[in-house]
């Protein structure tokens, strides 16, 4: 799956706060599926209304519409993350890519509409169901021919890529926005399957902002749990040094990692 329901965790909407008579600006954003750290909403309507929706393709934004009704919507990739991706992966020139966690397919479809028509995508969820519900979007868009869909878990499916040498240092780009306990374990192995200069990007490694509070700060127990998984892959890239990194505010926090060893 494509990230978690943990935003909606660590802020339920009971605590949604709304602009008082002091003048300040409510915190959380009331659209379903935001997911942004910015402290204003009025900032993020601006974004989203400015420079996101009057570029957003059509397809793109059906499935986000889509996607907005399904119960676990908040796994969603955010908008301006979608187009920030869209953005990147034309300039580096993508061609052959990675998804590891796909939910209902919105970054999926934004990789896809990026990279040239001969270009492919292997993308990995442990869910099909929630795949094929953004599926018919992707097809619309005329792109579900670059996709190859594995359901089931992702390290199996590196460890057979791996055995071929042929598959080492052969992906421009991959993302990750799947389980948080094997974010390292998946980092070893996408280490050797990216090419050298290739781009690794880690989704939601700011974790709703928790990575920056206080151990003893009150939050919920899958908040507190994947948080320590986050804050470890986060110390090991600060010093890693086959990658130089960049982590960027956008969404719940992408850190993009260039492989340089």
């Amino acid at each position: 799956m494509a990230t978690t329901a943990a935003d909606a965790a660590a802020q339920p909407a009971a605590q949604e706060q709304q602009a008082n008579g002091n003048g300040e600006q409510k915190t959380r954003h009331s659209e379903v599926g935001h997911k942004s750290l910015l402290k204003s909403d009025d900032l993020y309507q601006y974004i989203l209304e400015m420079s996101v929706y009057p570029r957003e393709p059509e397809s793109m934004k059906e499935l986000r519409e889509i996607t907005a009704k399904h119960p676990w919507n908040l796994m969603t990739t955010s908008a301006d993350e979608g187009q920030f991706l869209n953005m990147l992966l034309k300039l580096i020139g993508a061609k052959k890519t990675m998804e590891i966690g796909v939910y209902t397919g919105y970054s999926l479809l934004a990789t896809a509409l990026a990279i040239p028509e001969d270009g492919t995508i292997l993308a990995m969820d442990i869910n099909r169901e929630n795949y094929e519900l953004g599926l018919p979007c992707i097809e619309k868009a005329g792109v579900a021919h670059k996709i190859d869909f594995r359901e089931g878990p992702a390290l199996p499916v590196l460890d057979q890529l791996l055995e071929d040498e042929a598959n080492h240092g052969s992906f421009d780009f991959v993302f990750v926005d799947a389980d948080k306990d094997n974010y390292l374990n998946y980092h070893e192995r996408l280490l050797k399957l990216v090419k050298l200069g290739g781009l690794i990007g880690y989704d939601n490694t700011l974790w709703n902002g928790t990575v920056a509070v206080p151990d003893d700060t009150p939050m919920r127990k899958y908040i507190r749990y994947y948080r320590d998984f986050v804050m470890q892959l986060n110390k090991a890239l600060a010093v890693d040094d086959r990658v130089e990194i960049c982590q960027l505010p956008v969404g719940d926090g992408v850190t993009l990692c260039r492989r340089v060893k």
